[in-house]
């Protein structure tokens, strides 16, 4: 079985060039259930550079799907089994004005747009630099 990954390394993605807002902005909770968002935000911004984009994802799957720990093994080959949205398509990079730095392991770290070391990270050439995907067609 095939297992597709959405790892980067040595990249920033930068926000959409059709995000509504121009700084880092939490995502807001919606009533009691905690959104994709505010997983992904919460487990990069608490951890950094202690994940990879394929840890989140699982991790988003895992707690929206109510997973305890024995499942996690099976579960996360059979999530990987068909390819998933990289973290281009996440709400951080689209909706909430956050870029993405990955390392040269691939463990990722957030910035708000509106801040020096996303600057840094955009003119960095020795990163690969790409935008995230646009909301509107």
């Amino acid at each position: 079985m095939k297992i597709h990954t959405t790892n980067y390394f040595n990249t920033f993605i930068e926000i959409a060039d059709d995000c509504p807002i121009s700084n880092g902005e939490i995502p807001p909770l919606k009533a009691e259930n905690r959104t994709v968002a505010n997983i992904q935000f919460d487990l990069v911004s608490q951890n950094p550079y202690k994940f990879t984009s394929d840890d989140v994802l699982f991790q988003v799957y895992a707690d929206k799907n109510d997973l305890i720990n024995s499942e996690y093994e099976a579960a996360r080959i059979q999530f990987f089994s068909k390819g998933q949205p990289c973290f281009r398509a996440s709400p951080l990079t689209k909706r909430y004005g956050w870029g993405i730095h990955y390392d040269k392991d691939g463990k990722m770290a957030i910035y708000g747009a509106d801040s020096v070391e996303y600057e840094n990270f955009k003119r960095d050439n020795t990163l690969k630099v790409i935008k995230a995907m646009k909301s509107s067609k």
